[in-house]
Order: structure tokens, then C-alpha cells, then sequence
């Protein structure tokens, strides 16, 4: 539950799977709170306004714009920043096929579009073009042309179905 002190909130975060206590003042979105009171800047300031996806963090699984919600909107709730998604030294499949594929230019643009479209893969493993294109239309980049994000996306999806398998024949094998 969140406390108050003069001007600031002390509340909790669930963030990238840490509990994080933070002091904010009420106003700060939380794009301002992961940034500046969390020192978590990989997710970028971009627009300010929820046109740019540059600043889409996973709040309890859903893509959502941190520039257009209050901080004080995600107590209880579970926050996934660019920063949670790595596997240990291991580079998640989104961010290894927009770095083998060219979708990841400049890069400011990139962790907003990985986290919305791992939110996407968590719905829906096997998204078509069309889905993957949907799911983007919020996250502007002005390097790639998108086509090597799309494939990117396209890519991951298909390495993260090929991972499930694996794992699922070796659970099977080792219930033999």
C-alpha cells in the first residue's frame, strides 16, 4: 500500500520480478518513475504524448504506454522493462533476431517495440504478418522501414515455438 510523505508517494513496485520500494511525487507518470526514481532507462522518452511506443513497458503482461499512466496506477500490479527481459547472459529471441536481422537501428525505438511485441507473443505464439503489423502500429521508428522488425518479430516467434517443443519432448522423455 502506498504511503505519503510530504509532496511524494512511498510505494511498492513488482518490477522485472524485484519488489522495488520507490518515493515519487504523485504527478510523475511511470515512464518518470522507472527512469528517474528506479535508474532503469532503458525504456525511452519519446513523445510524452502515446504516439511514439518508444516508452511500452509489459504492466501485468499488456503493452502499455508509461508516458500516459501515473505511477501511482501500478501498485500490486507487475511491471516488465526492457531490463527483465534478457535470460541471465542470454539475449532473449527478440532482441537477437532485431540484432541478426537489422531491425534495430539507431535503437532508441527498440526496447518499446520489443516489449510490445513480446506481449504479443505471449498472447499469441503464432502471429501472422498482419497481427505483428497490428500489434507495431503504435511504435514508430524512423530507421528501419519496419520490414526488418516485422521478420524479426516473425523470427523470435518462430524460435520461441521451437524452444517450447524442445522442452516439452525432453519433459516427455524424462517422464519415460
Amino acid at each position: 500500500m502506498a504511503t505519503t510523505t510530504p509532496g511524494k508517494l512511498l510505494q511498492s513496485f513488482q518490477v522485472n520480478g524485484e519488489e522495488r520500494e520507490v518515493a515519487y511525487a504523485p504527478h510523475e507518470t511511470l515512464l518518470e518513475v522507472l527512469r528517474e526514481r528506479i535508474g532503469l532507462t532503458g525504456t525511452k522518452h519519446g513523445c510524452e504524448l502515446g504516439e511514439c511506443g518508444a516508452c511500452a513497458v509489459l504492466v501485468d503482461g499488456e503493452p502499455v504506454l508509461s508516458c500516459l499512466l501515473l505511477g501511482l496506477e501500478c501498485e500490486g500490479r507487475e511491471i516488465e522493462t526492457i531490463e527483465g527481459v534478457q535470460r541471465g547472459s542470454q539475449l532473449h529471441p527478440l532482441q537477437a533476431s532485431l540484432a541478426d536481422l537489422g531491425g534495430s537501428q539507431c535503437g532508441y525505438c527498440t526496447p518499446g517495440v520489443i516489449m510490445t511485441a513480446k506481449g504479443l507473443l505471449e498472447k499469441n505464439p503464432c502471429p501472422s504478418r498482419c497481427e505483428i503489423e497490428e500489434a507495431l502500429s503504435g511504435n514508430l521508428c524512423r530507421c528501419t522501414g519496419y520490414l526488418q522488425i516485422f521478420e524479426g518479430v516473425e523470427e523470435a516467434a518462430q524460435t520461441l515455438r521451437d524452444e517450447t517443443l524442445r522442452d516439452e519432448t525432453l519433459r516427455q522423455e524424462a517422464a519415460q
